[in-house]
């Protein structure tokens, strides 16, 4: 199967965490479990956007020194970063200094802080966009759906930004809204046994 691997310690997993052993911790305690926690999904949003044209191998490297330097992406404290928090980031070394992605995780910040007055809560707002499962794609064989599509392109009328579709499910699949997993994966049955017990979160919107 193409998007399985066996790795050294003999379980099977998706195919991509062959490319780095910084992978495999990933796969296996994070990415796909559901997620509510306002702070970790605006987080991931912002992050994917950061992705964007380069390889998540090189984001997840400096995750630690993007926390620091968003405060741990308490969008609260990020919507009131100035163009001297923009000077500073684009001197620090330890993220990616792309002036167009750190001006649009600032505006995002603030768009998060219009979202939770209007919809209760981001989690509310984008658990939304859940695809039922039995309509889902066979696993890691798209890189957009019509959840993304919509996702994207409500988000980008609200004034967010760097949220094209691909980032935005790319976004989806980690954050738990779909279980990408490979079936055969030893994450598949992990992921699919906490979205059963996950209770998805209900806004004021």
């Amino acid at each position: 199967m193409a998007n399985i691997t066996t790795e050294p310690d003999g379980k099977k997993r998706c195919s991509w965490c062959s490319a780095s052993p910084d992978y495999i911790d990933y796969h296996d305690n994070e990415w796909g479990f559901p997620v509510d926690d306002d702070r970790r999904l605006f987080e991931k949003i912002c992050l994917e956007s950061f992705q964007s044209g380069l390889s998540w191998r090189t984001i997840l490297a400096k995750r630690e020194n993007f926390r620091k330097a968003f405060h741990n992406f308490d969008f609260n404290k990020v919507a009131r970063f100035t163009q001297r928090d923009i000077n500073r980031l684009l001197k620090d070394k330890g993220i990616v200094r792309h002036r167009g992605k750190i001006e649009a995780t600032i505006n995002n910040a603030k768009r998060a802080c219009e979202m939770v007055k209007q919809e209760g809560s981001l989690a509310a707002f984008f658990w939304r966009y859940e695809p039922d499962p039995k309509k889902q794609e066979k696993p890691q064989t798209v890189s957009t759906t019509d959840e993304s599509v919509a996702l994207s392109k409500e988000l980008k009328k609200r004034g967010w930004k760097f949220v094209g579709p691909t980032t935005v499910y790319a976004f989806m699949q980690a954050m738990g809204l779909v279980n990408d997993h490979v079936k055969d994966c030893i994450g598949w049955k992990k992921v699919e046994s906490a979205r059963k017990k996950f209770k998805r979160p209900v806004g004021d919107g």
